[in-house]
Parts: structure tokens; C-alpha cells; sequence
């Protein structure tokens, strides 16, 4: 076993079965690698030793409601003490909002994820930038674990897998990732539903917001970025929120000349969250360290702390100075 991936798997499979106070949690603005992963271990540990509680770091996207396990993720107290933390997909621990509280008050704090941008928070850090996902990585600690799979923990890694690889279309897809979901299909799964529910479950609300986003879209660079600002008055005259966003990207990154796809969400009147994608060419994960940020070379995100179109501005700069 030289692989240093699977040594650190083996002194975190020791650690969570040493421990009985086990918590996990996950960053704030859940997806679909969030929350599949997230449930997945949690129940695979559930099976090993029956104790494992997951923290509630920000609402769940109607999206993920379906999901088998669900009801695992709730609101907790710092009241008790935390014997280990298990941290998932968060690059940082800022990432993980009221979460951290938890971490710096855990005994021992484990740290599984795929960003390269990871900082290696975690007394054990499991971090796997070649992984499409993390769910990837709950796989193989679950086989570490010497957990037999079931249909609810296989249909949570596969929506993890799935969503990050855009259904298995992104440049982060590879042949362990066809492997994995090829194992998770065995047990039975109803891919069909978790399809329908994830790619085809667009709500009137979010069609309306898609529509009148995409008629605001922008192009510069002669169509090679295209940008869509997202404002609070958009989400109430459409009736959506900002959940409703979810594809907007992605149709973006889709346009045949679009190498770099923006998009900015207001949540508040000086803060911004920023979403980047790109296809060939530009490291998006680059552009987004700059605003204390960070991703993958194809999708990445930061926070700016101003007003939209003052955001909008420094983005684009940014971005621009990465063409020439």
C-alpha cells in the first residue's frame, strides 16, 4: 500500500472507529457532491457503529428533498463535546460557515476533498485533486471501511459523481469515474429517477428566471467570455430564488464560442457570489484565488464584497487579463 491516499484512508477508517462522537459536515451553499457525499458516509457509518450526526450549514435545495437520507442533516449545538469532525468537499474551513465552530472544538478533525485549492486544514487530509468528485473519495473509504454498499448509500454517490461531472460530460470525468458509477448501477439503483430528478425537475419559477437571465446575457472578447448578473429585483419579479440559478452556467459554458462562462449572484446589497466556468483554455481556478476564491481549472468561485455591476467590473478585468 505505497499509495498515500489509501495510508491516510486507513488511519481515518481507524479514527472513526475509535471515536463514538462523530460529526459531519460540509460547506455552506450545498450541491449535489455536498450533500450525496455527505449522506453517503453518514450512513455507511450509521451501519459500522449507529452513531454520526451531520450538520445543517445552510438550506438544502429542493433539488437534493429526494434523496435517501435527507433527514440526517439537522441543526445542532455546540453545547456537547465533538471527539472527531469529518470535514467533506470544503477547500477551507471558512467554506464550512457555522461549521467551523465544530471543527476548531473537535479532538481530531479528518478532511476529504477534491479541490486542489484545499489548505489542508484537517489533522488528516484526504485530498484528491485527480478525483471527479468527492464522492469518489466516499467510495473508496466506504470499501475501507469493509461497509457493504446498499441502493440509498449507492444513489447518494452517484447524484455526488453525476452532478460534478455534469452528467459525466466535464473534463474531470475519467475512467475510475465510469468504473465507480458502473459498481454503484450493480446494486440496483433507479437511475432513471435520480436523472429526472436532477436534470429534469425544472420548476416555472426557475424556467422564468432562466428565460429572463439568458435575455440579459453579455458577451465580450468576440464571444469567447459570456456573462449573466443575476439581482435580488430579478429574483422577486420572477418569483424564484436564488437556488433558481442552478443551470444558468451551464447553458452559458454550452454557447459553441463561450471559452469562459460568468455568472454573478447579489445576495446582499455588498456581497457577491461569483461562479466561473470555462472549457479549454482558461484556469477559472486562478481568476478566483485572486478574490481569496478558489475551484477547479474548469469551475471555480469566490465571493466579492461589493455592489453587482462594481463586482461585475473587477471580474471581468480579471478574467480579461487572462486572454492576453
Amino acid at each position: 500500500m505505497n499509495n498515500p491516499i489509501e495510508i491516510l484512508m486507513v488511519e481515518a477508517v481507524k479514527l472513526i472507529k475509535k471515536y463514538n462522537n462523530i460529526y459531519i459536515v460540509s460547506h455552506v451553499q450545498p450541491d449535489g457532491d455536498n450533500i450525496g457525499s455527505t449522506l453517503a458516509l453518514a450512513m455507511a457509518i450509521k451501519k459500522l457503529k449507529g452513531n454520526v450526526k451531520v450538520i445543517k450549514v445552510d438550506n438544502i435545495p429542493s433539488d437534493y428533498e429526494f434523496l435517501p437520507g435527507i433527514d440526517m442533516i439537522k441543526d445542532y449545538s455546540l453545547d456537547e463535546s465533538i471527539e472527531l469532525l469529518i470535514s467533506l468537499d470544503s477547500s477551507d474551513l471558512d467554506r464550512l460557515g457555522l461549521g467551523k465552530e465544530f471543527a476548531l472544538k473537535a479532538k481530531k478533525v479528518i478532511n476529504i476533498d477534491h479541490h486542489i485549492t484545499n489548505n489542508n486544514f484537517g489533522d488528516i487530509n484526504i485530498v484528491s485533486p485527480s478525483s471527479a468528485a468527492t464522492g469518489e473519495i466516499i467510495y473508496e473509504l466506504i470499501k475501507k471501511m469493509e461497509v457493504d454498499f446498499n441502493k440509498d448509500i449507492a444513489t447518494c454517490l452517484y447524484t455526488a459523481i453525476s452532478t460534478d461531472t455534469g452528467g459525466f460530460i466535464y473534463s474531470n470525468t475519467t475512467y475510475k469515474t465510469h468504473l465507480i458509477i458502473a459498481e454503484l448501477l450493480k446494486l440496483g439503483i433507479d437511475a432513471d429517477n435520480i436523472n429526472i430528478n436532477l436534470y429534469q425537475n425544472r420548476s416555472m419559477a426557475r424556467t422564468r428566471l432562466f428565460i429572463d437571465s439568458l435575455k440579459k446575457m453579455e458577451t465580450f472578447l468576440g464571444g469567447k467570455v459570456g456573462l449573466v448578473v443575476i439581482t435580488q429585483e430579478m429574483l422577486k419579479i420572477n418569483e424564484s430564488t436564488m437556488e433558481d440559478t442552478e443551470g444558468i452556467i451551464s447553458f452559458i459554458r454550452e454557447i459553441d464560442s463561450i471559452e469562459v462562462a460568468c455568472l454573478l449572484k447579489e445576495i446582499d446589497e455588498n456581497e457577491v457570489k461569483v461562479s466561473l466556468r470555462s472549457k479549454k483554455q482558461i484556469d477559472v481556478s486562478k481568476i478566483c484565488n485572486k478574490f481569496n476564491g478558489g475551484g477547479h481549472v474548469r469551475a471555480a468561485g469566490c465571493t466579492i464584497y461589493e455592489k453587482i455591476y462594481n463586482a461585475k467590473e473587477m471580474i471581468l478585468e480579471e478574467i480579461f487579463s487572462n486572454f492576453r
